[in-house]
């Protein structure tokens, strides 16, 4: 590549900044805590912090493109960063259709190597979605009559990196009921009209809304849908007209009021606020639709869309970093108590680093080994990718009960606060008796106070919910890897491999002419 090929593609379209990210979020969007309206999500203290780090999610990726221009001007000699399919300018590389194992484990290295910049806590970070806007460009012809719609967000979110949330699941309300009884409360056509279609519902549990820029909703569920007003694939800005957030209890707010970044350095700056997302008569225009009354469609997108290979492989890869941290921690805490030297915790510490290897091997097989896909794009493993989702939510309370097991009353046998510190009158006692193996009590209840806020608070709790429910509701990650191997012929396979070795014997003895029946001399 030329020089001004080169300057030309560093001028033109690019993800955005932290700063713009920041800024981007000022836009009147409705989220309501604790009774009042949030005016802005940058400056409010149960949101500010989490939105600076994934503010540093974004800076960081520009770092990496920085990183890949000073190895080579060449874009097939970069490392973490693609150019746009447009050729206007560069992005991540999960943001764009893959081809080869080597497009995926160049996402995956991308995916990894942004998590770390909030320690593997960002279940919903901007590539998150791109699990499915990824699809939007290659398999745009599965959402005629509205594909050029698909063509056009993946471009624009390609080329700016545009954070998506989603909202596919219906409130746990009435769900003995089919969709079509609970029309007053989940999401459903109100009417249509020459600009769009209007939209009143509620969808579960827009993780993270408060800090993107567009919501994605669509359907996911055992129960199909029937009714044409309910058949709905759509994105809308969060600023839209109608939109609303209402957010659960913010462990950032509650961190920032009761104790400091010392006592709860994980929910203070990490918590990726859960909200009721609801739509009171909003206008979804035209060009904003995916699928609209096509029953089938709905129902056929979780399996036909390619989304369901893609967000595992993200998911995987996101939690095998939170447990390259949770595992470290765990570590440094049996450090600092003089449990490490123990048999059985050593054992159990050996389980864990088991799950890390794990979770890691599995992002290697989905890249690894992908399936052929539409036009020459590739899927992550599907295989690799259902058993992600059905051995996370396993072992995540798993790994949880032997940090609790081992590291047992040193995981509340500290202070309250890190003022307790700065008060002479106390300050002995706690450099005495709540010192470490090797560290002194502000060093040892530092990373206590870490690995507590990471399985033990409201902020741990809510973590591990999120670990067990992530892919889906323990049911149907199960059905579902039934019933896809099915589909693919692979159960089958497996009943003709039992059915070979039934065949090789009956009552007579054996039926092949290699093996010397008990009869014979």
């Amino acid at each position: 590549m030329n020089e001004q090929v080169h300057a030309r593609l560093k001028a033109l379209a690019r993800p955005m900044t932290g700063e713009e990210y920041l800024e981007s979020l000022r836009d009147g969007r409705e989220v309501y805590f604790m009774g009042e309206r949030v005016k802005d999500v940058t400056t409010h203290p149960a949101f500010r912090n989490t939105a600076r780090m994934f503010a540093r999610w974004y800076d960081r990726l520009h770092e990496l493109h920085k990183e890949d221009l000073e190895r080579s001007k060449d874009p097939s000699g970069w490392k973490w960063t693609v150019p746009t399919e447009s050729g206007n300018g560069w992005t991540h590389p999960f943001f764009v259709g893959p081809r080869s194992a080597e497009d995926l484990l160049k996402a995956r290295d991308t995916i990894a190597e942004l998590q770390r910049t909030v320690y593997g806590w960002g279940g919903r970070s901007p590539d998150y979605k791109a699990a499915f806007v990824g699809t939007l460009g290659p398999n745009a012809e599965f959402y005629a009559p509205y594909q050029e719609n698909a063509r056009r967000w993946y471009k624009e979110t390609q080329e700016k990196l545009l954070y998506w949330n989603h909202a596919i699941v219906n409130p746990p309300v009435d769900r003995h009921k089919p969709v079509e009884e609970v029309g007053d409360v989940y999401m459903h056509v109100e009417r249509e009209t020459d600009a769009g279609i209007v939209v009143s519902g509620a969808k579960v549990v827009a993780t993270g809304s408060a800090f993107t820029h567009v919501n994605f909703i669509a359907h996911y569920g055992p129960l199909p849908i029937k009714d044409k007003k309910f058949a709905l694939i759509f994105v809308v800005p969060m600023d839209a007209k109608g939109v609303k957030l209402i957010s659960r209890a913010s462990y950032e707010f509650i961190a920032a009021k009761t104790g400091s970044p010392f006592d709860y350095p994980l929910s203070s700056r990490l918590d990726e606020n859960d909200a009721i997302l609801v739509f009171d008569n909003v206008l979804v225009p035209w060009e904003n639709v995916f699928v609209y009354g096509d029953v089938e469609k709905v129902n056929a997108f979780f399996p036909l869309s390619g989304f369901v290979h893609r967000f595992p492989f993200q998911g995987c890869t996101r939690l095998a970093v939170k447990l390259d941290f949770i595992a470290g921690l765990t570590m440094k805490a049996l450090d600092v108590t003089g449990a490490s030297q123990f048999r059985g915790v050593q054992a159990r510490l050996g389980e864990i680093l088991t799950y890390r290897n794990l979770f890691w091997a599995l992002t290697e097989a989905m890249a690894r080994d992908p399936m052929p896909w539409v036009d020459g794009y590739v899927l992550p493993n599907l295989w690799a990718g259902l058993t992600y989702r059905v051995l996370a939510p396993e072992v995540y309370p798993k790994i949880k009960d032997i940090i609790e097991r081992d590291l047992a009353s040193a995981l509340i046998y500290l202070p309250s606060h890190a003022k307790d510190f700065q008060n002479p009158q106390i300050r002995r006692y706690l450099d005495q008796y709540v010192r470490g193996n090797g560290v002194d009590a502000v060093t040892r209840v530092k990373i206590m106070k870490a690995l507590w806020d990471a399985v033990g608070t409201e902020f741990g709790g809510r973590h591990e919910l999120y670990e067990r429910n992530y892919a889906g509701n323990h049911e149907n990650i199960r059905i579902e890897v039934l019933g896809a191997m099915e589909a693919a012929g692979v159960n089958e396979a497996l009943r003709a491999f039992v059915d070979k070795f039934l065949g090789e014997y009956d009552l007579e003895g054996w039926k092949v002419p290699d093996l010397i029946n008990p009869t014979e001399a």
